[in-house]
């Protein structure tokens, strides 16, 4: 399977088979200077109904769209962990979905805008992970800190960053070099995707830098 990061907390998993997911698709305008989405995809996650997260329409394609809870679409399960926005109980910024779905033998976790460490229940509803979309610029997420603790509590075979400043996302968050700062494997790949393959991913944590496609 494929993973292509479009920006922002979007990004394109496409399937051996060619089913094509994207998550949380963007509204581009104002801080957010990434171009806007024009792939085709045959489902959309979207963990919360900020405009940074729910731009459904931008997707071609006529996708399903899951939101919430447990779906099943196109023979891919999708499981939704509540969670919230902020570290208040939601009580600044509302809730938020971590969604968990297999493709092409591949666990996926999307963490969304989780904004808070991981509650035991949490982590366990979430499972085994191997590819980490984690948010880690803080103030509207998690920060740094808190998504290598989220980290070490899910133990991934691959982390990828996500949500985080850079020239493209002029938001009041962090970069990507504060929760990069003291790992060891770390990739900075010069492209938008990269592919994983289920009997062929790291035995201990990796994370891997994309640049943003759009």
């Amino acid at each position: 399977m494929k993973v292509k990061w479009l920006g922002h907390a979007s990004f394109l998993i496409t399937s051996d088979d060619g089913i094509r997911i994207i998550t949380d698709p963007y509204t581009t305008g104002g801080d957010l200077s990434y171009a806007a989405i024009t792939e085709t995809a045959d489902i959309v996650t979207v963990s919360h109904d900020h405009f940074d997260h729910n731009n459904v329409s931008s997707v071609l394609g006529n996708p399903e769209v899951v939101r919430g809870n447990t779906a099943e679409v196109k023979g891919i399960s999708f499981r939704g962990v509540s969670s919230c926005h902020d570290g208040e109980g939601g009580r600044l910024r509302g809730g938020n979905t971590v969604f968990c779905f297999t493709v092409s033998g591949v666990r996926v976790c999307h963490l969304g805008d989780l904004g808070h460490r991981l509650s035991d229940k949490q982590a366990t509803e979430i499972g085994p992970v191997d590819v980490l979309l984690i948010p880690v610029g803080g103030n509207f997420t998690i920060d740094a800190g808190d998504a290598t603790s989220v980290c070490s509590q899910l133990k991934p075979r691959v982390v990828i960053p996500m949500h985080y400043r850079n020239e493209r996302c002029a938001f009041p968050v962090a970069g990507v070099d504060e929760f990069l700062q003291g790992k060891t494997d770390v990739s900075r790949v010069d492209a938008s995707e990269v592919e994983f393959k289920a009997g062929d991913l790291p035995e201990s944590t990796r994370i891997i830098v994309l640049k943003p496609a759009l």
